[in-house]
């Protein structure tokens, strides 16, 4: 059987475990944590996080789809009226 100060210590260490993985969730769950980490892998997806230097093929991927959406509401709204 144990001892008791044993259990006591066992149970402050598990307290403490628990203590750190609460608080590592909560700032995991933090709505400014999220914003931030999103924001982050927005501008990773533009620029190249080791050089600084902007990302030309995503750019003008997201770029020739904005006009290629454009250009099709264009031509909907000619065909519709």
């Amino acid at each position: 059987m144990s001892n008791p100060s044993d259990l006591e210590a066992e149970i402050e260490a598990t307290r403490e475990r628990l203590a750190g993985t609460i608080d590592q969730l909560l700032y995991r769950a933090s709505p400014k944590t999220i914003a931030s980490r999103e924001a982050a892998s927005f501008k990773a997806h533009f620029v190249d996080p080791v050089t600084g230097q902007p990302r030309t093929d995503n750019i003008l991927k997201v770029a020739g789809g904005v006009v290629g959406f454009v250009a099709l509401l264009v031509v909907i709204r000619k065909v519709a009226s």
